[in-house]
């Protein structure tokens, strides 16, 4: 089931980008997280809020910094 969901997010991103949807906000606390360091947490806590897995959450970290 959980390949399923993946596989759906990861369908549903690409039709995200090619429609032109905003990539979700970025809360206070992964900001607050990046700025400490804790570049990890920030991960863990947007793939939390997000449910995109684990290369997505640091590409859009990396992002960010």
């Amino acid at each position: 089931m959980r390949n399923d969901i993946k596989r759906t997010n990861s369908i549903l991103e690409k039709i995200a980008k090619q429609i032109g949807v905003p990539e979700p906000p970025v809360d206070d606390e992964i900001k607050t997280l990046i700025a400490e360091g804790n570049k990890i947490k920030a991960i863990k806590r947007y793939r939390e809020i997000t449910g995109v897995g684990l290369k997505e959450a640091k590409d859009y970290i990396d992002k960010l910094i």
